[in-house]
């Protein structure tokens, strides 16, 4: 697919330095551009590329003023990083825009879909499925029985959506995830092995929820695990059963949040955080990466190490922390020193 500067610069509402039938079909970094590619100039640290750069069309500042001859074309922005952004995600929908079904696939006869849909090689849609409007379903997905999902959802190649989840509108499920696979439950019998607790909840997903590669979020016991509105996850995590996550709350890769744990509106939790199960944790929170957290925490606390605690008091403690071999070590001495005054007395 290939677009002109002038078609661009039109898209962008910038003016042209250069020539505007110059066609691009391709984006490249400043200091890897080719020709038919479009880059783009923010940061003054990568000004000199813009001389050697070969690629065709490069987006820049209304302000910028080149201070020698440049061979690429040149869109003059009121800010080329925003710009480019804007240009990104005009891109990523043109890219995604696919129509159609492709074969095989199975879908059921009681399943309602939507207008302008996208269905997949070996896509699968079980008994009383909804799906909404402008809905694209890649290969290789499972929809089971009785899943709803809403208008502007893009599921990718091998997700699962287990029986029964509701999927809200505007939602992105990436490659791997499986949403509404069952809860940890088991219970200990007589004989110490354990018995099977069944999991007959579901998962709710609100709207404009992203879910990254490989996360899994289990079905509730009894009830519902709960993605609330703009909540936002990374790949790999683990959300146990009957978890409610809180709108706009944003979680990165490998962190597991263990069942029956309530987490508030507007938390940034980083990279391999773990949360043991039936906590309530506030609104606006901040868990630094690798943290461990074992007890309920309040609005806007901001937290690091394991057993979590709060942040200024962390570093200071660390401080000491590292040190500690230093303090061992002179410890050593004074106690030697004492025993051999001891001795000579």
């Amino acid at each position: 697919m290939k677009f002109t500067a002038k078609q661009i610069a039109e898209l962008l509402e910038g003016d042209i330095v250069g020539d505007e039938q110059i066609e691009v079909f391709k984006l490249s970094k400043i200091e890897e551009g080719e020709e038919g590619s479009l880059t783009f100039l923010s940061n003054p640290k990568y000004y000199p590329y813009l001389y050697s750069t070969k690629a065709s069309i490069t987006i820049v500042d209304k302000t910028f003023e080149p201070e020698k001859s440049i061979s690429s074309t040149l869109i003059k922005v009121e800010s080329a990083y925003e710009a480019f952004s804007k240009l990104l995600e005009f891109y990523n929908q043109v890219k995604n825009n696919k129509i159609g079904r492709e074969t095989p696939h199975f879908i059921s006869d009681s399943a309602k879909i939507g207008s302008n849909e996208y269905i997949g090689a070996f896509a699968y849609i079980g008994n009383n499925v909804v799906i909404g409007n402008n809905v694209k379903i890649y290969p290789n997905v499972y929809i089971g029985d009785n899943v709803t999902i809403g208008d502007n959802c893009m599921l990718f190649a091998g997700s699962k959506i287990y029986s029964e989840s509701k999927i809200g509108s505007n939602c992105t499920i990436h490659s791997g995830s499986i949403i509404g696979s069952d809860g940890f439950g088991f219970a200990p019998n007589e004989n110490g092995q354990y018995n099977k607790v069944p999991q007959i909840g579901n998962v709710i997903i609100e709207d404009n929820v992203d879910i990254g590669a490989g996360t899994t979020i289990d079905r509730a016991t009894l009830g519902s695990t709960i993605i609330r509105k703009g909540v936002k996850l990374d790949n790999q995590i683990q959300i146990a059963h009957n978890v409610e996550i809180g709108k706009n709350t944003v979680i990165a890769s490998q962190a597991g949040v263990a069942g029956s744990t309530k987490i508030g509106e507007n938390c940034m939790i980083g990279g391999q955080v773990g949360i043991v199960g039936h906590l309530t944790l506030g609104n606006n929170l901040k868990i630094q990466a690798q943290s461990g957290i074992t007890k309920s925490l309040k609005d806007n606390q901001v937290v690091q190490g394991s057993p979590a605690f709060e942040y200024k008091d962390f570093n200071k403690s660390y401080v000491h922390f590292k040190d500690l071999p230093k303090v061992v070590s002179r410890v050593n001495e004074i106690e030697k020193q004492t025993a051999q005054s001891k001795n000579n007395e």
